[in-house]
Order: structure tokens, then sequence, then C-alpha cells
């Protein structure tokens, strides 16, 4: 099964996230099917930016959010 999640990216004390497509019997920072977004909560405000027409794709073919970037679509307003 495809899952849209995060994974880990910059410096150590300093977190970014890819949002990305994967299968999810794969690790965290795995190579990807394709990528979504960019979050980076360390921002102060927090950046959240998301290609919706992607993310709808994924979703469209049964791909499962994890929890928090079903967070993250909703106050996009990719999912309501």
């Amino acid at each position: 099964m495809v899952k849209i999640r995060l994974t880990r990216i910059g410096k150590k004390k300093q977190p970014a996230y890819r949002i990305v497509a994967i299968d999810e019997r794969k690790a965290r920072d795995a190579e990807y099917l394709e990528q979504i977004g960019y979050y980076d909560p360390t921002k102060d405000p927090k950046i959240c930016d998301i290609d919706k027409d992607l993310a709808a794709k994924w979703l469209n073919n049964g791909a499962q959010p994890t929890d928090t970037v079903r967070r993250l679509f909703k106050s996009e307003g990719i999912i309501k």
C-alpha cells in the first residue's frame, strides 16, 4: 500500500520535511515514488507548501495519508 508521509531532511536539531508518496514497507528516508510537498515547522509562521494536484492524484489512487499529513492536508483545504 502507498502512504503519504513525511521524510526528514535538514541538519541536526533543525528538522524540515518532504511530504512524499512512498511504499509503507520502506524506511522513513528511503527512496520515494513522488514528492508532493514541503513542510518546515521551525519557521515562524510554519511553512507548508503542498502541490494540491499531486496530493489529489495520490489520494484518488488510494494512497493513505498518515495522521500528521492528514492534519496538514486539512489545514491546506485538500481534505475536508
